[in-house]
């Protein structure tokens, strides 16, 4: 039997990006956005146009590069915001514009302060305007999960009237549950007139756990979009997490009516990436894409699984990636094998100086590790991929003592403008030491919100990745480092957030774009 086709809409480099600390800069957003393209996903929200500069000009660097997918930019209901999103997707191969307002009483009176005769008129205009801009417009219903059902109808007829082909009905503040949500979606599809010359999505959020659920009942129901980003990332408790989806509706293909076209082998890999550029750790019991996600402790489970893998494994974790992105390059391999290997990654390494740089770092990894494997590759072009650049702050030398009974001690030289400057520090242990001979040196006035470590590989021999989250002003930045010793990676990652604070580029979060 032919199964339909449940789109699948990643929003990781929008609403992902919303997640305090996860802000990417253009290069990351591009290589997540090749890794989603390895993987078909149907449509990339690449982010929003009007946001900013940076966050316009990543929108159009995904939509000039990106062709295998639909790469869509949010924009509000209001014709300045479709403009700009139109013209960020200008060379787009196929592109999408996603205007949304709310409908909830609470949003309508409280926020927006207009009538419901009004959002409804401005929804039909941005409708209209959009699809003036372009032939693919999908329209929200910001907090239609609290909107009453009689105005939903009635706004929902109205956009799919005015042009739009895609009607999306999110659960913005994570308020629903399965069977009333699925509700939702099946009274939508029966009551409003013109519900067959759309497709109708849905855009879940994780609040009270749920997301994930509400998202598979609304398909059962009779949506054919799901909205979700990689690891569930997203605002406050996050969205539904896409490899659950995929793997949900794969895994039953018993009871659902519908199938994707992912290509699951490319999860666990984009599930790395992400981690590694936003420096949100993977948690070990996280579904799909956590460590202990195929682990097997039990004596009675290892038995059955050794005997038959069904016994206790509904799926295989070859089939989603795990085990099957290790590459073999060492310390003897050429310049060009790793070029090809970063092109097969979809790392992007334009210039010649860029390349050099990293194939050095290879080899000096390689030097101490056996074995090199996809996601130290990642980790390294994510530490590295600003040395070919101007930094203002740059590691020369670190030395740490750590004794038994003695007060850890770290001496650090950085360059700072071009100039070398040194400093001793004693700290509650080698890394609080290392920061704060950092900080005797710059005088940042920064508070660190976040320390996190993750393992890149396994092994005693395995690079750390180390994330640093700095505050200041308001502003928050992540910083990331990776090297096999945790102390030098470290003290990398605070550098790089440095660097990011005296760069002075930042991204301005469109909270109200909660969808």
């Amino acid at each position: 039997m032919n199964k339909e086709r449940l789109i699948i809409f990643d929003t990781t480099l929008r609403d992902g990006e919303q997640s305090p600390g996860a802000t990417m800069d253009q290069d990351e957003k591009l290589r997540i956005a090749k890794a989603l393209e390895r993987m078909r996903v149907d449509v990339i929200e690449a982010g929003f146009a009007i946001a900013s500069q940076g966050d316009f000009e990543a929108v159009k660097a995904i939509a000039d590069t990106v062709r295998e997918s639909t790469i869509c930019s949010l924009a509000r209901a209001k014709a300045e915001d479709i403009d700009r999103a139109a013209e960020a997707l200008a060379g787009a191969e196929s592109g999408r514009i996603h205007t949304f307002l709310a409908t909830s009483p609470i949003h309508m009176e409280h926020k927006l302060r207009m009538t419901p005769d009004q959002v409804v008129e401005n929804a039909v205009a941005a409708v209209k305007h959009a699809r003036n801009r372009i032939d693919d417009v999908e329209f929200s219903c910001e907090d239609a999960g609290r909107s009453e059902l009689d105005f939903l109808c009635r706004i929902v007829e109205a956009a799919i009237d005015a042009g739009a082909r895609t009607i999306n009905i999110p659960d913005t503040v994570g308020y629903n549950i399965p069977e009333q949500f699925a509700d939702t979606i099946r009274s939508l599809l029966e009551r409003v007139p013109n519900a067959d010359k759309a497709v109708f999505s849905v855009h879940c959020h994780n609040d009270l756990g749920l997301a994930v659920a509400n998202s598979l009942a609304a398909v059962q129901a009779g949506a054919r979009q799901v909205e979700c980003t990689i690891n569930g990332l997203g605002e406050r408790a996050g969205n539904a997490s896409l490899e659950e989806i995929v793997m949900a509706v794969r895994t039953r293909q018993d009871l659902f009516p519908v199938d994707t076209g992912i290509n699951a082998r490319e999860i666990v890999p984009a599930s790395k990436l992400v981690s590694t550029i936003t420096g949100f750790p993977v948690q070990p019991n996280k579904a799909i894409v956590g460590a202990n996600a195929f682990a097997h402790e039990s004596g009675i489970h290892q038995d059955g699984v050794l005997k038959h893998r069904e016994t206790y494994e509904i799926m295989s974790a070859e089939d989603v990636g795990w085990h099957t992105n290790r590459m073999v390059l060492g310390k003897h391999s050429g310049r060009a094998a790793f070029r090809a290997r970063l092109e097969e990654l979809g790392i992007p390494l334009g210039s010649d100086a860029s390349l050099n740089i990293a194939f050095q770092r290879f080899k000096d990894l390689a030097d101490k590790k056996h074995e090199v494997f996809d996601e130290d590759l990642q980790a390294l072009v994510s530490d590295t991929r600003q040395a070919a650049e101007q930094e203002r702050y740059q590691l020369v030398v670190l030395e740490v003592t750590s004794c038994t009974g003695e007060t850890p001690k770290a001496r650090i030289v950085i360059n700072v403008d071009g100039e070398e400057r040194e400093a001793t520090a004693a700290g509650a242990g080698p890394v609080d030491a290392t920061f704060k001979a950092i900080e005797s040196l710059v005088q940042s006035n920064c508070s660190m919100s976040l320390y996190s470590v993750n393992a890149i590989t396994s092994g005693t021999d395995s690079q750390g990745e180390v994330t640093v989250r700095l505050e200041k002003g308001g502003r928050i930045v992540n910083g990331h480092g990776a090297d096999t010793d945790i102390i030098s990676a470290s003290a990398k990652a605070y550098l790089n957030a440095l660097n990011h604070f005296a760069s002075g580029s930042q991204r301005a979060h469109p909270q109200a774009a909660d969808v």
